[in-house]
């Protein structure tokens, strides 16, 4: 199985992050995005047209969102992280891979404004991923009453995997996580699983910074 990378991407991350959780050994083929801007040549898009990273092709099987990259990896190697079976669920689950996209459109878009110089409304952007901050804030603060710690369910998921990097990666766009220590947990959470990797600019906050407060169990109010 190989991987069409550029390790500073957050979208890449997902799908090396993804395979390492469960076990799966990708062949990296590094593609250099910036400044070479690789992807846009015309080599690349003989391969995607999109000219779009990451590309995973897996013998005739190639694939260009990295959405449907995390649930082919989960159907082949690690179907409880599809969630389980029941429609709620699984409906539950691809409502947080849509909204990783707009976690990419906003957080991502103020990280490549101010890491590569990508042109855009720094401002809008922050304030979309604010909103999108507290949204998910507010989620995972509830999930603490009930005694979860994932986005849906006792167990990760492939929703926790495709919104985990563009949240960890906010103070690159200039958004702060200080506020949001329910996020932090989950990120701790996530931090702590069996074969997580790293990638460059997600620190180790939780060495760097004090555990948030966690949420009081309702017996406990």
């Amino acid at each position: 199985m190989k991987l069409y990378d550029y390790v500073l991407s957050a979208s890449c991350y997902k799908i090396r992050l993804m395979a390492a959780l469960l076990g799966v050994k990708l062949d990296l083929v590094a593609v250099d995005f910036h400044p070479g801007r690789e992807h846009r040549a015309l080599a690349f898009r003989n391969l995607n047209p999109a000219g779009t990273l990451p590309v995973l092709v897996d013998g005739d099987l190639m694939l260009t969102e990295s959405t449907a990259m995390l649930v082919y990896l989960a159907q082949a190697s690690g179907r409880a992280w599809l969630g389980d079976s029941t429609p709620a669920r699984a409906a539950k689950v691809q409502n947080w891979l849509a909204f990783s996209a707009r976690l990419g459109a906003s957080l991502g878009m103020a990280r490549l404004h101010d890491m590569l110089i990508y042109p855009g409304d720094i401002d809008a952007f922050r304030r979309a991923g604010v909103e999108c901050l507290r949204e998910l804030e507010a989620h995972m603060t509830e999930a603490r009453f009930a005694g979860r710690i994932f986005l849906e369910g006792d167990a990760p998921t492939i929703a926790d995997i495709a919104c985990f990097p563009n949240v960890a990666l906010a103070p690159d766009g200039g958004v702060t996580l200080d506020d949001y220590p329910a996020i932090r947990l989950w990120s701790r959470a996530l931090r702590a699983l069996p074969g997580f990797i790293e990638m460059p600019g997600i620190h180790r906050l939780h060495e760097l910074k004090p555990a948030p407060e966690a949420v009081p169990a309702l017996e406990d109010l």
